[in-house]
C-alpha cells in the first residue's frame, strides 16, 4: 500500500527515466523544420559531418539529437514514415544500451534505425539481430533503404553464404542476421588457421530484436559445431564388458529418475578390473584424469539396467533404432548422445556407429555478452526484468504507446474438463465469424494447434494449406460448400507465415498459432495493403506503370473496405486455448489485439486438466467445484482465479531462471576458458612467427622433464637419471649422455637444465637451416594450432563428462560447482602442460617430404565437413539437423610425423547441397541421386519446401 502512495505522489522508476528523455525528443521536434529544409544531398552530407566531429573528439551522445533528426527525415522521404515521439523514446533507450518494451505495432523495426545509425557512425560496425532468416532478409532491404539514402553499408548474414559473403556483410557499417548465424560465425571463426580467413569483426554493439525470445528461451540450449570421432569400438567394447559382471550390490537403479550409479562396493569392483585392464591413471576411479571412463561405464550402466530391448529401443539390420516413448514409432536417424548409444550398440553387440565430438560450443549468454554494449527490443519483457539484469546488465524500459491501448482483456473462463473447453471455443468461434470479427487461436504447441484443427474440421470447418501460393490473398474467404475456412500456423514457414499473420486481420479469418508463429510481423486490420500489392502482383519494377499503379489503388481501396468491417465487427479477437507457463508468452498473444489504439478482444480459455493447472492443484479445486454444483459446460469466471494463475506462472517462472542461471554458472568455468584459447589462438595467427613461443614452451618441457627425474635437493645418487634419458629420447628425440654428466664432480640439476635447452636449441636450429626459415616458420605455427585445437576438442568432451558426474559430490556435501571449478582449472592446466609436451615432440621429431614440382610451402589445411546444432527448446528438434557447416581444417600429420608438401587446397565453404548439385549429382526428378540430403535443406525436387516437410517426409 506505502508503495502504491509513493508511486502516486512520485512515479514510478519507470515514469521518471521516460520523463529524463523529454527533453532531447523536444530537441529533436524543434530541429524539424530545419531538416526538412535540406535537399537530399545536403541531408546525406550530415553523416560525413558527424564522422568529421566523431574525429575531433565528439562522443555519440553530442550528436544523439542532429542524428535522431537525420533519420527521422530521412525514414519520410524514402518509407513515407515519420517515428513518432515514443520512438524516438525507444531509440533513446536502445542507444544506452536498455530493453525497449513496446507493444505489438509501435514499429519496433524503424525504432531500431535511430541507435544503428548514430553507433554505425563509429565504424565500428552494429549488429542488428532476428530471430529468422525472412526477417534478417525483410528489415535489411526494408531499413536498409534509410541507411543507403544516408550513405551507410548494410550487409547480411544468413544461412548458406560463403565466408567471401560473409567477410563483406560483417565490414558493412550495419550488418544484419540470426542469432544462430552470428553465433556460429564466431565459433567457425576460431576454427580457421588464418586470420585472414576470419570473417567477423570487433564485437561493438548489438540490437537483439525479440530480445526474449533470443536471451531467454532460446538462450536455454547452447550452439554446438560438432565432427566425427575417431573409431572408439574397442574402448566402447571393453567397457561394455565390465557391467554385466555387476551383481545388484554394486549399483543403484532409479527407474522413476531414469538415473543409475554404482555404489562404494562397485567402484572399488571397478578399479581392480580397470587398473588390470590399463584403463585406469592415478590410485582412484574419481580422480580427475578418469573422469571420460568414468562418465562412460555410467553410459555402460545406464544401457544394461535402464533401457530395455524392444521397449526403448529396437535392432533391425545392425543398427540400434530408438522407439519414441509417447508414439510407440521407430525413430530411424535419431541417436542418444553423449555415447549412450554407442553403449546401446556394445551392448547388443552391434556394428559401433563413430560418435560425434564437440568441436566449438558458446551458449548465447556468453556470445551476447562480448558484445560492448548490447541493447534489446520486444513487446514483453518486463516480467523478465530480473534476468535481463543479473545476466545482462540491461534495464527493461516500458515505452508507452503512441495511441491508448483499447482492447478489453476478459477474464479467464474455466472449466473442469478440456472436452468442455474445447466445445466452448468452438462455440465462440462459431459466433465470431458469423459476425465477420478476424480471430487469433493461439495454442502453446504445434501438437495442441492440430488437435483444435481436427475438432475444427469435425465441426464444419475447412483447414487451407498456408504452403498453397496464394494463402496469404485467400484468407477469411469462405471455403468449398460455404464451409467457413481456417489456416494452422506453427513456425514452420517463416517467410509463408508473415504474409499469412500480416493478413490474420481480414474480416472472417481464422488463424490458429503457437506462440511461435509470425513473430515480427503485426496483424493488421483488413490485411496488410504492402504485402497484398507484392503478393498479388509482385516486386515493384522500375519506371512508372499506370495499369500497375491503378491495382495497387483498388488494392488499398478493398483493404481500406475491409478494415472498416473489422472495426464495426469489434477488432481482432484472441482466444488462448490455455495458459503457458510464462506471462510473457500469453503477453505476446494478448498484444498481437488492439495495434494502434484498434478496437480488440482478448479471452483465455482453461480446464483443469491443462498442464498448469494440473501442476498447481487442480485435484482439490475439482472437488470444490463438483460440491458447489458446478455443471457440465458450465465455466466458472473471477479475477480472483486470474491473480491465482498469475502467482502460479510467476513460481514457474523463477524456477525456470534459477535453472538456466545455475546452467550459466557451469557455463561460464568454460567460457572463461574458451576466451583465453580463441584469444591466443587469434595471437598465434596474427604473429609473423611462433618461434619464441616454441623455444618457450620446449625450455618449460625441458624444466618439467628434469624436475620429475631429479626432486629439488636431492642428491645425486638419488637422481633417476636412466628415467631422464629415456623420457629425454621419447620427448626431445635427443640421444644426449645425461648419465655421463650426473657422474661428473659438483654438476647441479641448473647445469643439466642449461645443457638439455642448449641441445635442444640446436636441434631446432638444425630443422631452420635444412628446411628453410620460412618453411619451418609456417611448420611450427601448423603444429602449434593443429595440437592446440585436438587437445582443446579433448577438454571439452572431458568438461562435459565432468558436468555430467559432478552433481554426485553433493552426497558428500560438497558444492558441486565449486568442485567442478577446481577439476576444471585443473583438467585445463594439464592440458597447457600436454600441449607444451606435445608440439616440442612433434616439431623435434618431424621431416618434410617435398613433394615433386610442390610449391615450398606446407598445405593450406584441408576441408573437413562439421556441422551446427542448435536445439530448439520449444519443440527439441534440432534446427540445424545435419546441416553442413564447411571449415577450412588442418591436414593431419601422418603416423611417422611427416608433413606432406602440396598444393593449396584450400576451397570455399559451400552447403553440401550446392557442391553435389554442381557435380551434376543430383537430379530433381530422381531420388536416388540425391543421396544424404538435410533434414533441414530445400528439397532436391525444387518443390521450394524444407526437404523434411516434401520428399523427406516419408524418410
Amino acid at each position: 500500500m506505502l508503495g502504491t502512495l509513493t508511486k502516486r505522489l512520485f512515479g514510478s522508476a519507470n515514469d521518471r527515466r521516460l520523463k529524463g528523455y523529454r527533453s532531447r525528443v523536444d530537441a529533436i521536434n524543434a530541429a524539424e523544420p530545419e531538416f526538412q529544409r535540406l535537399s537530399d544531398a545536403e541531408l546525406r552530407a550530415k553523416t560525413q559531418e558527424f564522422k568529421d566531429k566523431l574525429a575531433a573528439g565528439a562522443t555519440l551522445d553530442d550528436l544523439l539529437v542532429p542524428a535522431f533528426a537525420t533519420v527521422r527525415e530521412a525514414a519520410k522521404r524514402v518509407l513515407g514514415q515519420r517515428h513518432f515521439d515514443v520512438q524516438l523514446i525507444g531509440g533513446m533507450v536502445l542507444h544506452e544500451g536498455g530493453i525497449a518494451e513496446m507493444k505489438t505495432g509501435e514499429g519496433k523495426t524503424l525504432v531500431a534505425t535511430l541507435p544503428v545509425y548514430l553507433n554505425a557512425l563509429s565504424g565500428r560496425g552494429v549488429h542488428v539481430v532476428t530471430v529468422n532468416d525472412y526477417l534478417a532478409h525483410r528489415d535489411a532491404g526494408w531499413m536498409g533503404r534509410i541507411y543507403g539514402f544516408l550513405g551507410l553499408e548494410t550487409g547480411i548474414i544468413v544461412h548458406g553464404k560463403t565466408d567471401q559473403e560473409r567477410r563483406a556483410a560483417y565490414g558493412a557499417d550495419i550488418t544484419y542476421g540470426t542469432n544462430n548465424e552470428f553465433g556460429f560465425d564466431y565459433l567457425r571463426d576460431n576454427l580457421k588457421y588464418d586470420i585472414r580467413a576470419m570473417t567477423q569483426r570487433e564485437h561493438a554493439f548489438a540490437i537483439v530484436d525479440e530480445v526474449d525470445s533470443i536471451l531467454v528461451d532460446e538462450a536455454r540450449t547452447p550452439l554446438i559445431i560438432s565432427g566425427p570421432l575417431e573409431d572408439r569400438s574397442e574402448f566402447y567394447n571393453t567397457i561394455d564388458t565390465f557391467v554385466p559382471n555387476l551383481v545388484p550390490e554394486d549399483y543403484e537403479v532409479d527407474e522413476k529418475m531414469r538415473t543409475a550409479h554404482f555404489t562404494e562396493v562397485g567402484n572399488e569392483k571397478l578399479e581392480v578390473v580397470l587398473r588390470e585392464a590399463n584403463l585406469m591413471k592415478g590410485d582412484s576411479l574419481y580422480d580427475v584424469e578418469n573422469v571420460s571412463v568414468v562418465h562412460h561405464l555410467q553410459q555402460a550402466l545406464k544401457a544394461h539396467k535402464l533401457f530395455q530391448r524392444d521397449r526403448d529401443y529396437i535392432v533391425k539390420n545392425g543398427e540400434v533404432i530408438i522407439i519414441d516413448e509417447f508414439t510407440g514409432r521407430m525413430m530411424p536417424g535419431r541417436r542418444y548422445g553423449e555415447g549412450l548409444h554407442q553403449a546401446l550398440e556394445a551392448k547388443e553387440k552391434q556394428p559401433i556407429q563413430p560418435e560425434n565430438q564437440t568441436v566449438a560450443s558458446i551458449t548465447f549468454q556468453n556470445y551476447f555478452r562480448m558484445y560492448d554494449k548490447l541493447a534489446g527490443m520486444t513487446g514483453t519483457a518486463e516480467t523478465e526484468a530480473e534476468e535481463f539484469m543479473d545476466i545482462y546488465g540491461l534495464e527493461v524500459v516500458s515505452i508507452p504507446t503512441n495511441v491508448s491501448v483499447a482492447r478489453v482483456d476478459e477474464d479467464d473462463q474455466v472449466y473442469r474438463t478440456q472436452d468442455e473447453k474445447y466445445a466452448a471455443i468452438l462455440e465462440i468461434i462459431r459466433e465470431a465469424h458469423a459476425r465477420n470479427q478476424p480471430i487469433l487461436v493461439g495454442t502453446t504447441s504445434i501438437e495442441k494447434s492440430e488437435q483444435l484443427a481436427e475438432r475444427l474440421k469435425k465441426d464444419g470447418f475447412r483447414q487451407r494449406d498456408v504452403t498453397a501460393p496464394g494463402a496469404a490473398v485467400r484468407i477469411g474467404e469462405t471455403g468449398k460448400g460455404g464451409k467457413p475456412a481456417f489456416q494452422v500456423l506453427n513456425a514452420r514457414y517463416h517467410e509463408q507465415e508473415a504474409k499469412i499473420i500480416a493478413q490474420a486481420g481480414v474480416p472472417g479469418a481464422i488463424t490458429i498459432a503457437t506462440n511461435m508463429a509470425g513473430r515480427g510481423t503485426d496483424i493488421q486490420l483488413g490485411g496488410n495493403a504492402e504485402m497484398l500489392i507484392a503478393e498479388e502482383l509482385g516486386p515493384v519494377g522500375e519506371g512508372d506503370d499506370p495499369e500497375r499503379a491503378k491495382k495497387e489503388a483498388e488494392i488499398t481501396a478493398r483493404v481500406a473496405e475491409l478494415k472498416e468491417k473489422a472495426l464495426a465487427a469489434g477488432g481482432l479477437f484472441v482466444i488462448a486455448t490455455e495458459r503457458h507457463e510464462s506471462r510473457r508468452i500469453d503477453n505476446q498473444l494478448r498484444g498481437r489485439s488492439g495495434r494502434q489504439g484498434d478496437p480488440g478482444r482478448s479471452r483465455f480459455y482453461l480446464s483443469l486438466q491443462d498442464d498448469l493447472m494440473r501442476i498447481f492443484g487442480s485435484e482439490r479445486m475439482d472437488g470444490m467445484l463438483q460440491r458447489l454444483g458446478l455443471e457440465e459446460g458450465e465455466a466458472i469466471v473471477h479475477p480472483w482465479i486470474n491473480r491465482a494463475l498469475a502467482k502460479a506462472q510467476q513460481k514457474v517462472e523463477a524456477r525456470n531462471f534459477d535453472q538456466r542461471k545455475n546452467v550459466l554458472k557451469y557455463d561460464d568455468v568454460m567460457n572463461d576458458q574458451r576466451k583465453v584459447i580463441f584469444e591466443q589462438r587469434r595471437d598465434l595467427m596474427q604473429d609473423e612467427s611462433v618461434r619464441d613461443t616454441i623455444n618457450e614452451m620446449r625450455h618449460d618441457v625441458v624444466d618439467t622433464i628434469v624436475a620429475k627425474h631429479i626432486p629439488e635437493k636431492a642428491y645425486p645418487e638419488q637422481w633417476d637419471t636412466k628415467g631422464l634419458h629415456d623420457e629425454v629420447q621419447r620427448v626431445l628425440a635427443l640421444d644426449v649422455p645425461v648419465v655421463d654428466w650426473a657422474h661428473e664432480e659438483g654438476i647441479a640439476d641448473e647445469e643439466i637444465r642449461e645443457r638439455l635447452k642448449k641441445s635442444g636449441d640446436e636441434a631446432a636450429a638444425r630443422k631452420v637451416a635444412k628446411y628453410g626459415s620460412d618453411m619451418w616458420r609456417q611448420v611450427e605455427k601448423s603444429v602449434l594450432l593443429q595440437t592446440l585445437d585436438h587437445l582443446w576438442r579433448e577438454h571439452i568432451a572431458a568438461l562435459d563428462h565432468l558436468r555430467s558426474v559432478i552433481g554426485f559430490r553433493g552426497y558428500a556435501q560438497r558444492d558441486p560447482l565449486n568442485e567442478y571449478k577446481t577439476e576444471a582449472f585443473e583438467l585445463f592446466d594439464a592440458m597447457l602442460q600436454e600441449l607444451r609436451m606435445a608440439v616440442t615432440a612433434q616439431l623435434m621429431r618431424i621431416e618434410i617430404q617435398i613433394a615433386p614440382n610442390a610449391p615450398q610451402r606446407p598445405a593450406e589445411p584441408s576441408d573437413e565437413e562439421f556441422q551446427g546444432h542448435h536445439i530448439d527448446p520449444m519443440t527439441g528438434e534440432d534446427e540445424f539437423d545435419a546441416a553442413d557447416y564447411t571449415e577450412s581444417r588442418p591436414e593431419p600429420v601422418d603416423e611417422d610425423g611427416d608433413v606432406a608438401l602440396a598444393p593449396d587446397t584450400r576451397t570455399a565453404a559451400a552447403p553440401a547441397q550446392a557442391r553435389a548439385s554442381a557435380n551434376g549429382q543430383r537430379d530433381p526428378n530422381d531420388p536416388k541421386t540425391w543421396g544424404k540430403v538435410s533434414r533441414n535443406e530445400a528439397c532436391p525436387c525444387g518443390s521450394g519446401k524444407k526437404y523434411k516437410h516434401c520428399h523427406g517426409r516419408s524418410a
